[in-house]
């Protein structure tokens, strides 16, 4: 039985549960994932990482592979290392002037000359008092730290290649999947948003950067990726072609979904590949979504690629509410909308891995 290859888009949490989800398929389908992961990641330990070394942001592209790790004891302990955040711990006797002039200013020394440290103290996203900069005297530099980031920041030194660096970051996990960037360079993420300061509602301005685009209240009205036109990973575009299912969310859409369809290899791909595509909706609007339905969530699509043709929308029964507006959305892409109990059970905004991939298996199973 040849098996059915499955491409998942995404980031962060979302794109995570959707590869559990896509796991708990595998007693009925005998499925081959890709994560193409996003890598506009510029807050918290990925952020500093990017800032002070360069290279791909590696927090979203770990949250992929841990989740497709095996299911030995072995490879279980080590994706439990991956997500091993060091804690905070005071540093005794050693002051910012001691720091300095040792060298240990919070992060590792480049041998490698693949990216330099800032002349900015305090990047994006970095609070001087978690350990997380160069000017956190007194304080561990691994502070905020998941192991798994600094494996992939070193791989990707070492090897010199991010695929290669995440391919054998899958073997040390035992990857039922492959995970890929969506390009091999990071981006920036710009975004036009209306109402960002309380104080002038109709105001329409620029906000700049992941973090920040995310935790936006104003409402997003445009986005963009730096550069405008990122290169697409190789692979990613030849995992596309070859795909049986593309499957879009859950997760971010401004910051995790949508920038999938901004790179214009990967936009070309996905509209010309012969596979079916697949998006799950939300369970509730985010931060950065305040104020789209799900339906809006779908004319997003539409609006950034109009080209695209959607064969199959999930959505959660009791989420989706009056399924009228959402079924129209969907039929505007050309998709029959499904809903089905896909939330956890505790009444928070989350999927249930395990109730998406019985959701699921009935529709990647579907002939066409």
């Amino acid at each position: 039985m040849t098996a059915t290859r499955v491409v998942a888009f995404g980031g962060g949490h979302g794109l995570s549960t959707s590869l559990r989800a896509l796991r708990r398929c595998a007693p009925e389908l005998d499925l081959d994932i890709t994560a193409v992961v996003t890598v506009g990641d510029d807050g918290g330990s990925s952020g500093r990482l990017r800032a002070e070394r360069g290279g791909l942001p590696p927090g979203d592209l770990r949250q992929a592979l841990v989740a497709l790790a095996g299911d030995h004891p072995a490879t279980r302990r080590s994706a439990g290392l991956f997500q091993h955040r060091f804690a905070r711990m005071p540093v005794p006797g050693v002051n910012g002037a001691a720091r300095a002039g040792s060298g240990l200013e919070g992060h590792l020394p480049n041998t490698s000359g693949r990216g330099r440290a800032p002349s900015n103290p305090n990047p994006v996203g970095v609070d001087p008092g978690t350990g997380g900069g160069r000017g956190s005297a007194g304080v561990d530099g691994l502070a905020g730290h998941a192991v798994g980031n600094l494996v992939l920041c070193g791989l990707m030194e070492l090897l010199g290649d991010p695929v290669a660096a995440l391919d054998h970051a899958g073997a040390m996990l035992g990857s039922v999947g492959r995970v890929l960037p969506m390009s091999c360079e990071p981006v920036g993420i710009e975004a036009r948003v209306r109402g960002a300061d309380p104080h002038r509602p109709d105001e329409v301005g620029t906000i700049t950067g992941q973090h920040q685009v995310a935790v936006t209240t104003g409402r997003v009205e445009s986005l963009r990726l730096t550069p405008v036109a990122p290169k697409a990973c190789p692979q990613a575009v030849a995992a596309i072609g070859a795909a049986d299912w593309l499957i879009f969310g859950p997760g971010s859409w401004y910051t995790s979904v949508l920038p999938h369809l901004l790179v214009p290899e990967l936009a070309a791909a996905i509209v010309a590949s012969p596979a079916r595509r697949l998006v799950t909706l939300n369970l509730a609007a985010e931060k950065e979504t305040s104020g789209l339905s799900q339906a809006d969530h779908l004319a997003a699509l539409r609006w950034y690629l109009p080209e695209l043709k959607v064969d199959r929308v999930v959505a959660d029964s009791k989420a989706a509410g009056d399924p009228e507006p959402v079924e129209r959305a969907a039929e505007s892409l050309g998709a029959r909308l499904v809903l089905a109990p896909v939330a956890v059970t505790d009444g928070t905004p989350r999927h249930d891995p395990a109730a998406l991939g019985a959701a699921l298996v009935p529709v990647l199973g579907s002939d066409r």
